[in-house]
């Protein structure tokens, strides 16, 4: 992040442009104010604090400083601005003309300087902090892996995930509500970039003992009639779509839907139904899966962003680490298929 300078290249009066540019260490001020010395940021604060509490005493203590320390700094800006700020009458401690003038300035420059101050470490904690959508039914060992091959790259990334199903994502990407996604759709909007990253075919989920469980692979024809547990969200119909050719079934009996994966599985092991989901889905023991064939359907996982956005410096290690990533191997074997 590029700093300000220390000092304005320009002198500057009293006027809202001081305040809006006080963000730096110290300002010159015009030569009708001073003789060439410069307001520091320290100054503005004693002098803060001093007209808040009209006691030096009580002003320096508060500040934590001495004093000497104090008067010093208050005498050195009243030289500065070529004027006393102060009268003192015995105990009494008062704001001069100048001094109340200086305050009205003075006050609006810290209150600016400290909205400053907060705006560039909100743009520091940006440039450390990435906001990544993932797809529900992501693979967790295919997430897992890319999330500690991101932290090797970015040891200092502050990574919030949000999961939620494909066309939310793409909304919140949209909406500048995250910065970049893993998910699968057949066909993005104009606006979001899709960079594959790996294939995932679907299977038939069944109870052991189901007739499935005789095949090798099932046809997809083979769903006819059967009790189905309807994963919602499931990105199957728009995949299936996408081949443009004739559903080789008429229909199967939807006898439950439901979002949760867990729930889905548990009912498929109570013989419940068969449900379609990706092969890399983690899958209970207690059910069988078989992969569908004729036709076979698959999804692609990829990693999307909007198109013409810039990209962040955590956004473009996410998608440079994407597509160093060998997602292959990260498929288990026994589920792993050709090219």
């Amino acid at each position: 992040m590029r700093r300000a300078a220390g000092v304005f290249p320009a002198p500057v009066n009293f006027t809202s442009t001081f305040v809006d540019r006080c963000v730096c260490r110290s300002v010159s001020f015009s030569p009708g104010y001073n003789r060439g010395g410069a307001v520091e940021l320290h100054q503005v604060r004693y002098f803060l604090k001093s007209c808040e509490t009209l006691n030096f005493t009580r002003a320096a203590e508060a500040l934590g400083v001495a004093v000497p320390t104090l008067t010093r700094a208050i005498k050195k800006l009243e030289d500065e601005l070529g004027g006393q700020l102060f009268r003192r009458e015995r105990h009494l401690t008062h704001l001069t003309d100048l001094g109340r003038l200086m305050h009205q300035h003075l006050s609006a420059a810290e209150a600016a300087t400290a909205r400053a101050v907060e705006a560039a470490a909100h743009y520091t904690r940006a440039e450390t902090r990435l906001k990544m959508g993932i797809v529900s039914s992501m693979p967790a060992r295919h997430l897992v892996a890319y999330l500690r091959l991101l932290r090797q790259a970015a040891p200092d990334l502050e990574l919030h995930i949000w999961e939620s199903h494909c066309e939310e994502l793409g909304d919140a990407l949209l909406g500048n509500e995250i910065d970049v996604a893993i998910m699968s759709l057949p066909d993005y909007p104009e606006r979001l970039r899709a960079e594959p990253l790996f294939r995932e075919y679907y299977q038939i989920a069944f109870a052991p003992g189901h007739r499935f469980q005789a095949m090798k692979a099932v046809p997809l024809r083979e769903l006819e009639g059967e009790a189905y547990i309807k994963r919602l969200h499931c990105e199957f119909p728009s995949n299936f779509a996408r081949l443009e050719i004739a559903r080789p079934y008429n229909s199967v009996r939807v006898s439950y839907m439901s979002e949760r994966e867990d729930w889905v599985q548990s009912m498929v092991a109570a013989e419940l139904g068969c449900t379609i989901m990706p092969e890399f889905l983690p899958m209970l023991d207690t059910i069988e899966a078989r992969p569908i064939i004729e036709p076979e359907v698959y999804r692609t996982l990829s990693i999307v962003t909007v198109a013409g956005r810039r990209h962040s410096p955590p956004v473009a290690s996410a998608v440079r680490q994407a597509r160093a990533m060998d997602w292959e191997a990260v498929a288990p074997q026994a589920v792993r298929r050709e090219a």
